[in-house]
């Protein structure tokens, strides 16, 4: 069995990006509003602050400062997962391996974190989950997403409102993170 090392300080800044299972799926924008409520109140009884988001269709990126002390940014992921199936059909393809776990197979069990080391770091990785969108070609710009946090950026003048606007034929500059 594989045995996964995950950064655990208290207290950090972390970029995370969530897969459902089934890449082909629509599921996160089709249920926006349950992955809300789901966040919310796994926010509420784990708290933690949200940088930046962005859900696609299929995954989602987010930058998470936890508070200090806590490290376990997977009991969020968890309950935020927990949360968000609840009601929804079991995937119709579970493993065996899901269905003796019962799990709905909605999911990708594992996701992929890492810590962010400073503020050029943050910027980084703020600026790769605000420009995903385009990215994946769901976007022609970034603004016309719905579902990013980019929009309270914009909002609170820390980014303009055509932020990236031409970036989406040389999307380099916000390429894969380091």
């Amino acid at each position: 069995m594989s045995r996964y090392r995950r950064s655990l300080a208290a207290g950090g800044a972390f970029f995370f990006t969530v897969t459902l299972a089934d890449r082909r799926s629509r599921l996160l924008v089709e249920h926006i509003e349950r992955l809300r409520h789901a966040w919310r109140v796994a926010q509420s009884r784990y708290p933690f602050e949200t940088i930046a988001v962005c859900i696609l269709p299929d995954h989602l990126h987010a930058v998470w400062s936890l508070p200090g002390g806590e490290a376990d940014f997977g009991r969020r992921w968890s309950a935020i997962k927990r949360l968000c199936s609840t009601g929804l059909c079991v995937a119709p393809t579970r493993s065996t391996s899901k269905i003796a776990k019962r799990e709905k197979g909605i999911w990708q069990r594992r996701f992929w974190e890492h810590q962010i080391r400073d503020d050029a770091d943050l910027d980084r990785h703020v600026d790769y989950v605000h420009f995903n969108p385009v990215k994946h070609g769901l976007a022609g710009r970034v603004s016309d997403w719905p579902y990013s946090s980019f929009h309270r950026y914009a909002a609170r003048g820390v980014l303009p409102e055509d932020w990236a606007a031409g970036e989406s034929e040389t999307a380099g500059s916000f390429g894969e993170p380091g």
